[in-house]
């Protein structure tokens, strides 16, 4: 009983630090596809329909 809660110990804390890093290195889109040829607007607006 004792390996089996060290193991969800392990993997929770590990699923924790995972999380962490991930949302440490995530960037957005204009952010992370910027270059000198390249012009991506604010990813907040919708690029089809009327307007």
């Amino acid at each position: 009983m004792k390996a089996f809660i060290a193991a969800v110990i392990c993997a929770a804390a590990i699923g924790v630090g995972a999380s962490y890093v991930l949302h440490v290195q995530q960037e957005t889109v204009d952010v992370a596809f910027s270059t000198s040829e390249t012009r991506v607007g604010d990813p907040g607006h919708n690029l089809v329909g009327m307007n």
